[in-house]
C-alpha cells in the first residue's frame, strides 16, 4: 500500500532494499528442464523463490528498523534472472515513521 489507514505518516526517512542472491542446484535444474517438457509447477523452484521473497523481506525489515522506521510503504518486490543458475530477489519500499491516530 502506498498509505497506512489508520496512522499518519510523521516522517519519511527514504528507501529501503532487502536482497538475497539464490543457486539453483544441480538437482532442481535438470528437474525443472525435464518438467519444462510436460508443463506443471516446478515445485522446487516455488519454493526456492519463496523463500527467497521471505529472506529479502526479513532483511528490508531490518534496514527499516535500523533507519529508525516502524513501517514500510510502496512495498514491492522485483527477481531478475544473473546467469543460467542465480536468481536475484530484492523487497524494497519506503520507510516511515508512523503513529495510531
Amino acid at each position: 500500500m502506498n498509505d497506512l489507514p489508520g496512522y499518519d505518516i510523521d516522517e519519511v526517512l527514504g528507501e529501503v532494499f532487502g536482497l538475497t542472491v539464490r543457486a539453483r542446484n544441480l538437482g532442481s535444474q535438470l528437474g525443472a528442464s525435464l518438467k519444462s517438457l510436460v508443463g506443471g509447477e516446478l515445485k522446487g523452484m516455488t519454493k526456492m523463490l519463496a523463500e527467497g521473497r521471505m529472506h529479502a523481506t526479513e532483511r528490508l525489515v531490518e534496514e527499516a528498523g535500523a533507519k529508525g522506521g516502524n513501517a514500510v510503504i510502496a512495498f514491492r518486490f522485483d527477481t531478475s534472472e544473473l546467469g543460467t543458475t542465480w536468481t536475484e530477489i530484492c523487497a524494497y519500499g519506503t520507510a516511515v515513521k508512523a503513529t495510531k491516530r
